[in-house]
């Protein structure tokens, strides 16, 4: 089976020039099948805040209402993506920025409302693995945005780490993939103002442990949690990094933090 890498980047690597140059140039130098996912919520909170909307998060979620939905939207989907596929065009690569609404790529549900409202945000429930799957092997490099859509006209917006890892685990029936989470720490870090406090493997039963001890708090949440569930639905690895990009470990079902 083919290898693919589905790469995600978040944070400031994507919303400032410098950072983002150089992932770009580490990406496009990977050999072989590739996909990007990318974030873009400082510069979504940067926007809304210019326009008077006050950003609500919950565990790393972003409470979306209405008029957050339009900010997103102009980020994610407009200034971040076509950022994004700029400079991988510019470096010779094929790459083509989309939406889960753009070929039904991606269908959500809007998240129910239990102990949070959180407005117009999707639960992935369906991938269009095998549109993706042609795509790549057309040598075209999809770029994708945290939107989804619920094919009844609306667009939801959806964690980057899960339209990763929902990207990442529906794609695993066609390749062998490894699953990258890319931002500016070294890795997962016991202690968030040491840099060198890396923990270079996590369990299920350390992450709750973490999570309780306030170790592992706000956005990694999510972003373990769709680490462990690809891993579930055959990813054969996934690391949690900041770049330059490497690629290696070891073989099926290896977590680590680098």
């Amino acid at each position: 089976m083919e290898k693919l890498i589905v790469v995600k980047v978040g944070g400031k690597i994507v919303e400032e020039e410098e950072t983002l140059r150089q992932l770009l140039q580490d990406f496009a130098a990977i050999e072989g099948h590739k996909v990007l996912v990318h974030g873009g919520g400082r510069s979504a909170t940067k926007l809304a805040a210019q326009l008077g909307i006050e950003s609500k998060m919950v565990d790393g979620r972003r409470i979306t209402d209405e008029a957050m939905l339009r900010v997103v939207t102009m980020v994610y989907g407009g200034l971040v993506n076509k950022n994004i596929v700029a400079g991988l065009q510019a470096l010779n690569v094929n790459a083509l920025g989309l939406t889960g609404a753009d070929m039904n790529l991606m269908r959500s549900d809007k998240r129910p409302v239990k102990e949070v409202d959180y407005g117009f945000v999707g639960d992935v429930k369906e991938v269009n693995a095998d549109l993706l799957a042609t795509l790549i092997h057309q040598g075209i490099v999809p770029v994708l945005a945290p939107l989804t859509h619920d094919k009844q006209g609306h667009l939801l917006n959806t964690n980057a780490d899960t339209i990763a890892g929902e990207a990442a685990k529906a794609l695993a029936k066609h390749f062998e993939v490894t699953l990258m989470f890319c931002f500016e720490k070294k890795g997962v870090l016991r202690d968030a103002e040491d840099e060198e406090s890396v923990i270079p493997e996590i369990d299920r039963e350390a992450f709750h442990r973490y999570v309780k001890e306030g170790v592992i708090q706000g956005g990694m949440i999510p972003k373990l949690e769709n680490a462990y569930q690809a891993i579930d639905a055959g990813v054969r690895q996934v690391i949690i990094t900041r770049p330059p990009i490497f690629i290696g470990g070891r073989g099926p079902g290896y977590f680590k933090s680098r």
